[in-house]
C-alpha cells in the first residue's frame, strides 16, 4: 500500500509521528513490505521551532516534499498548497492521502486528492465547534465530507459526523481513539525541562495563545493580557510564544508581566504540562493534553471543539473576557470546582495510531 501524509503544523508533526511510528512496526511485522509512506510538509508553520525540532526529536521520517508555503493570507496559502500537493499526488500515484486536524494544509491536501479521485483519510474527524468564524471549523467541515474513512477520536465526534448524516454516504467512520494520547503516553519519558529564565520551580501557570481572533482584536488581546498581569501578581506565568502573538503585542504596545519565552520543542511542552498547576490557552490540542497530565485547563475561546471535557468540568470556556478568565482561575485555584468521575476513557487507551494503520491497510489491501 502506498500513502501520501499532507502536514504543516506543529500539532500535526506530534499527531504524525505516531502513526509514522506505527507504521514502521506494522512493516516489521509482516513478511512483505506493508505500507510504502511519503511526506509531504506544506511548510505552514516555518519557524525552526515550531517544525524542524519536531522531525529531529520526535524521529518523524524526513519529509519527502518540503514545499515552503506559509505565512500568507487563508485563501492563497491554501491555494498554494493545493497546487503543488496535487502536482506531486500525480506523480506518487498512491492508494491513500492521509491528513490530520483542521488545518489550511489539512483541506489542501484532501481537496487535490479528492479531485484527482484518490482516496482521503482523515485523523480527527468529526470535531465541531459550532463556530464558522472559525477558519478551523471550516478546514475540518469539509475535508470530512470529502473523506473515505473519517478517524474519530471520541465518541462525541462520532456523534456528530452521524448527525450530519455520514452515516448514509459512502464512507467508513471509525472512532480510532485520540494518537494525541498515544503520543503523551509515548514521549512522556523523554520530557526536557526547558531553559527559561526564572522559572525556578514548579506550580506555574501554563499560557499560550495564538488564534487570529484573539491575537488580531486589540479588545480581546487588552482583556486577555489585563487578565495575565492580574494572575502574575500571584502566580509564576510561563508563556511560550507564538511568532503572531508577539507581532501583535508589539504593535499594539501591550507588555505582559509572565516569564516570556520563543515557542519550545515538543518535549519541553511536556515538562511544562507535568510541572503545572493549571493551563490556559486558546489551542486545541493543549486542551486535551492538559486533560492528559490531569491539570485543569482555562480556555480562552468562546467555543471549543472538545466538547467533552467541558462537560466533565476539567476545562472551563472563557472567551476573552477579564472577569471571566480571573473568575475561573480563582475557582480551580481554590479547588472550588470538581471535576466528574470518567466512566470510560474520552480518548481511547493509547492505541490510536495502531488502529489507523491497521484499518488503511485492510481497507486498500482486502
Amino acid at each position: 500500500m502506498k500513502l501520501v501524509t499532507v502536514v504543516g503544523a506543529r500539532p500535526q508533526f506530534v499527531k504524525a509521528a505516531t502513526v509514522s511510528r506505527a507504521i514502521s512496526e506494522f512493516n516489521k511485522s509482516k513478511s512483505r513490505l506493508g505500507i510504502t509512506e511519503s511526506i509531504i510538509h506544506t511548510g505552514q508553520h516555518y519557524d525552526p521551532n515550531m517544525s524542524d525540532i519536531f522531525f529531529e526529536e520526535m524521529d518523524i521520517p524526513k519529509p519527502t516534499y518540503s514545499l515552503g508555503i506559509g505565512g500568507s493570507l487563508h485563501g492563497a496559502m491554501t491555494g498554494r498548497q493545493l497546487e503543488a500537493i496535487e502536482e506531486i499526488l500525480i506523480e506518487e500515484k498512491p492508494n491513500c492521502v492521509l491528513v490530520y486536524g483542521d488545518t489550511n494544509s489539512t483541506l489542501a491536501g484532501a481537496l487535490a486528492a479528492a479531485k484527482l479521485c484518490i482516496p482521503v483519510a482523515h485523523v480527527e474527524a468529526g470535531l465541531r465547534s459550532f463556530n464558522m468564524a472559525m477558519p478551523e471549523e471550516i478546514n475540518r467541515i469539509l475535508t470530512d465530507q470529502i473523506s473515505s474513512l473519517l478517524f474519530c477520536p471520541t465518541e462525541v465526534a462520532v456523534s456528530n459526523l452521524k448527525n450530519e448524516g455520514f452515516i448514509k454516504k459512502s464512507c467508513r467512520v471509525l472512532n480510532s481513539g485520540d494518537v494525541m494520547l498515544d503520543a503523551a503516553i509515548y514521549y512522556k519519558s523523554k520530557a526536557r525541562k526547558p531553559n527559561i529564565k526564572g522559572l525556578t520551580r514548579a506550580g506555574f501557570v501554563l499560557v499560550t495563545i495564538h488564534r487570529a481572533d484573539n491575537t488580531d482584536n486589540l479588545e480581546r488581546l487588552v482583556q486577555i493580557v489585563d487578565a495575565l498581569n492580574e494572575i502574575a501578581k500571584t502566580s509564576v506565568v510561563v508563556l511560550p510564544l507564538h511568532p503572531r502573538t508577539k507581532k501583535m503585542l508589539a504593535h499594539y504596545g501591550l507588555n505582559l508581566n509572565a516569564l516570556v519565552t520563543a515557542p519550545l520543542s515538543y518535549f519541553e511542552m511536556l515538562w511544562l504540562l507535568e510541572h503545572c498547576n493549571l493551563v490556559m490557552t486558546d489551542s486545541g490540542g493543549l486542551q486535551k493534553e492538559a486533560y492528559f497530565f490531569d491539570k485543569p485547563c482555562i480556555t480562552l475561546r468562546d467555543q471549543t471543539e472538545w466538547t467533552e471535557l467541558v462537560d466533565t468540568g476539567a476545562n472551563l470556556l472563557v472567551g476573552a473576557d477579564y472577569k471571566a478568565i480571573i473568575t475561573a482561575w480563582s475557582a480551580f485555584s481554590s479547588n472550588k470546582i470538581e471535576v466528574k468521575p470518567l466512566q470510560q476513557k474520552l480518548y481511547g487507551h493509547g492505541q490510536a495510531a495502531n488502529f489507523i494503520v491497521d484499518a488503511l491497510y485492510m481497507n486498500f489491501t482486502g
